[in-house]
C-alpha cells in the first residue's frame, strides 16, 4: 500500500481495462501504468539505438464531468490528462486535440463496448470524413455526434460507464466512473 512512498509505476506490455480502477484500490499511493513497447521483446541486439524511439508509451485519462438527473446520466469531455513518462511530465490538451471518444453505457469490467461515439478536434473533421467516405454525410446527424456532451442515456444496471478518448496522436485513454 506504497510504505513510504508515493508513486508506483507497472510496466507492461498489456493491461486490463479496469487498470484505473485498480490502481485507486491503494489508496494515496499514486499508481502508474506505463505501457512499453513491443519493440523490447525483440531484445538488445534488434533494438533501434536512435534515440527518437519510445521505449514506454504515454498514458493518461480523459477530463470527464458525469452528471447523474432524472435517471439520466450525461458526460461532458472537457479534456484529456496525459502523462508521458520520457519527460516526466503531465500535459493537459483541450477537446480540440481529441480525434474521438466513445462511452459504455453498460460497462462490465471485462470488456469495453461502444454505445456512443463523437468526434472533436479542429481542422474541420467533417469535411475529412466527407472525403473519406466520399460521400454526402447529413448535417444534422454529423452534428449530432461532434460533440463533447453526449447524448443522455439511462442509468445502467452495472453502476458503471466507461470514457474512452483518443487524441490525434493515436494515444488511447480510459477511466471508469461509478453512477447511481
Amino acid at each position: 500500500r506504497g510504505v513510504g512512498f508515493e508513486i508506483l509505476v507497472v510496466c507492461g506490455f498489456a493491461f486490463d481495462a479496469a487498470v484505473g480502477e485498480t490502481g485507486r484500490e491503494f489508496g494515496s499511493l499514486t499508481v502508474l501504468p506505463t505501457k512499453m513497447n513491443p519493440d523490447l521483446t525483440m531484445g538488445a541486439g534488434l533494438l533501434k539505438k536512435t534515440g527518437s524511439g519510445n521505449l514506454f508509451m504515454v498514458f493518461g485519462e480523459p477530463d470527464v464531468l458525469v452528471k447523474t438527473e432524472n435517471g439520466e446520466v450525461t458526460v461532458e469531455l472537457r479534456g484529456l490528462d496525459i502523462y508521458d513518462p520520457t519527460t516526466g511530465e503531465v500535459r493537459s490538451s483541450s477537446t480540440e486535440d481529441i480525434a474521438c471518444w466513445f462511452i459504455d453505457t453498460a460497462y462490465d469490467r471485462e470488456s469495453f463496448f461502444v454505445r456512443h461515439a463523437y468526434f472533436t478536434g479542429g481542422n474541420d473533421p467533417y469535411e475529412e470524413l466527407r472525403k473519406t467516405l466520399r460521400a454526402e454525410i447529413d448535417e444534422a446527424t454529423w452534428l449530432s455526434v461532434y460533440s463533447t456532451v453526449s447524448r443522455p442515456f439511462p442509468i445502467p444496471s452495472t453502476g458503471r460507464v466507461a470514457v474512452k478518448a483518443i487524441n490525434h496522436f493515436g494515444d488511447e485513454v480510459m477511466r471508469v466512473y461509478e453512477v447511481t
